[in-house]
């Protein structure tokens, strides 16, 4: 029996694949896109070499990695019927962490969001039948809050549906925790919300530069229109990793909604400057809230335009509006339960701006081995075609 994850080639999820690899014996069923197995093979080598060399990475896709190449939007996934048994079969857990992260794209949201969660719902409620299910976890978002202020947020009260939703993301998967809770009320749910999820408080390396760019932009603006004590809820994606896969394989949580988050210890505008002002050796930025709707305005302006100046618009007035909230998701519980807490984003920051900045937000995966059996195996299949087919 394996658990099922999806979205392995994603940013988290390949985080919480390394984690179940390294850290549990389970074996993993693991839904990629792809048009054939070295494809699939390949993408999921590209999204896990941040985490294991390639010898070790070929050592569990030969013992412990199911792929099952699929779309989640599909039917069954765009399986075969013996395919798609099998994966029931197999499955004795899973962790759907797989999601649009599309803020702009409501049509992307709902196809990949809810569309993509009923299947996974769907997949679970057969797995229970055929043999029951220990428990399914669904990875969302502290965005399921709705529009906040100068909140300090509780797991339990987070979800209010008379609340206004900042964008199609926070307010499909809002949805799809609904229908977790709707579809499954007789299997163990563990739903996690991360915060916003920037770096890995280990290793400067990432591969993932969405929020990394705007953050990097905005810390070299002389003046920023932010009040500097307003708190920012940042967390290290090796501490939301290592949550899931913990929290997941655990026998009896000790609940069911976990926030992912660095709650209540969120570190101000003003300490992060002065931690980037300090490793850089330059003078920080001047904070000045009144230019916070003028700001807005002119991003509004530019979002849409053509060029760098019209994406790096497009990606703040996407991250704007949780930059400006004050608002913090309480930890208390995964803390207690887990006794660890996130990384200080002041601690590890520097770093991976540096690399960001260095790498030109281009992260240099490494290609698939040309002397890999697989690599072997299509240059002798090509030695014995006729040249002129």
């Amino acid at each position: 029996m394996a658990i099922l994850l999806t979205g392995s080639t994603g940013y988290i999820g390949a985080h919480i694949a390394s984690n179940l690899l390294t850290d549990s014996a389970e074996p993993l069923n693991l839904l990629v896109r792809a048009r054939d197995e070295q494809e699939a093979r390949e993408r999921l080598w590209r999204s896990l070499q941040l985490h294991l060399d390639f010898p070790r990475f070929r050592e569990y896709l030969d013992s412990r990695i199911r792929i099952f190449r699929g779309d989640l939007t599909d039917a069954k996934f765009g399986l075969a019927d013996s395919d798609y048994a099998r994966l029931v079969q197999t499955t004795d857990s899973v962790i759907h962490c797989a999601a649009s992260l599309n803020r702009k794209s409501e049509k992307s949201c709902l196809n990949v969001n809810l569309r993509g969660t009923l299947e996974v719902i769907q997949l679970a409620q057969r797995a229970r039948d055929h043999h029951g299910l220990r428990r399914f976890s669904h990875v969302s978002t502290v965005a399921v809050a709705g529009q906040r202020s100068n909140d300090v947020v509780q797991e339990d009260t987070s979800i209010d549906w008379a609340r206004s939703d900042y964008d199609p993301y926070a307010r499909t998967k809002k949805f799809c925790e609904h229908m977790v809770h709707q579809l499954l009320p007789d299997v163990q749910r563990t739903i996690f919300r991360p915060s916003i999820v920037l770096g890995d408080s280990r290793r400067p390396e990432t591969n993932q530069f969405d929020m990394v760019r705007a953050f990097v932009f905005l810390a070299g603006l002389p003046v920023l229109p932010f009040r500097p004590t307003d708190k920012i809820d940042i967390v290290n994606v090796d501490f939301v990793a290592g949550a899931v896969a913990t929290l997941h394989q655990k026998p009896n949580p000790e609940h069911t909604i976990y926030h992912l988050s660095s709650g209540t210890s969120s570190e101000t505008f003003s300490q992060l400057t002065d931690a980037l002002a300090k490793a850089t050796g330059k003078r920080g930025p001047m904070f000045v809230p009144k230019f916070e709707k003028s700001t807005s305005k002119m991003v509004n302006a530019l979002a849409g335009k053509a060029g760098k100046i019209g994406g790096l618009a497009n990606l703040l007035k996407v991250f704007l509006p949780y930059l400006v909230w004050n608002t913090v998701f309480d930890n208390t519980r995964a803390t207690t339960e887990l006794r660890t807490q996130p990384v200080p984003f002041s601690q590890y920051s520097y770093p991976l701006l540096r690399f960001s900045r260095e790498n030109h937000f281009v992260y240099k995966y490494l290609d698939w081995p040309a002397d890999s059996a697989e690599m072997q195996a299509a240059r002798h299949a090509g030695a014995g075609q006729d040249p002129g087919q």
